[in-house]
């Protein structure tokens, strides 16, 4: 008899500060940042009230790096990942702990100029090469044009009939 186990969890909230991007000794990225979710609520009296919770969110690899560029204090962003628990003691002999929400997918809600929402998912597959990815740009870039161009032509002979 097998047992499903599930640790997923989806927040949708404010970065707290500017991330901070870090390596560890063998090279990998690692991104720390926080993130303050708000809840209203309406009391029995009638009163609304608001509380907020603010979580450390962690970020690896490719999609640390991501992070890095384009989050900011205050950018309004959903993250989805798992929550990590970790203990240590420090350098004064107290043991410590913390709760962490480690990522695997952010999607950016606001930009600096407000003007679009970017989307990032932590790759499933080995890191491509940069001529791989290169080339999966140029042929995204091909058939984004040949929509547009297919879009415009579409559209040039409808502008005769708007009756204003």
């Amino acid at each position: 008899m097998s047992t499903r186990c599930l640790n997923r969890v989806m927040l949708l909230g404010n970065l707290t500060r500017d991330p901070e991007l870090r390596y560890t000794p063998g090279g990998t990225a690692v991104c720390n940042f926080g993130l303050a979710t708000n809840r209203r609520w309406t009391t029995s009296d009638g009163d609304e009230k608001e509380a907020a919770q603010f979580h450390r969110i962690v970020a690896w690899s490719q999609l640390a790096e991501l992070c890095a560029q384009l989050l900011f204090k205050g950018a309004k962003v959903y993250v989805g990942g798992r929550i990590q628990y970790r203990e240590w003691t420090g350098d004064d002999n107290v043991k410590r702990q913390t709760t962490e929400v480690v990522i695997d997918d952010m999607i950016l809600l606001t930009s600096r100029d407000d003007s679009e929402s970017v989307s990032v998912e932590e790759p499933k597959d080995e890191e491509q090469t940069p001529i791989e990815e290169e080339e999966e740009e140029n042929s995204q870039s091909k058939e984004e044009k040949s929509i547009e161009d297919d879009f415009e032509e579409s559209q040039e002979g409808e502008d005769k009939d708007i009756p204003f």
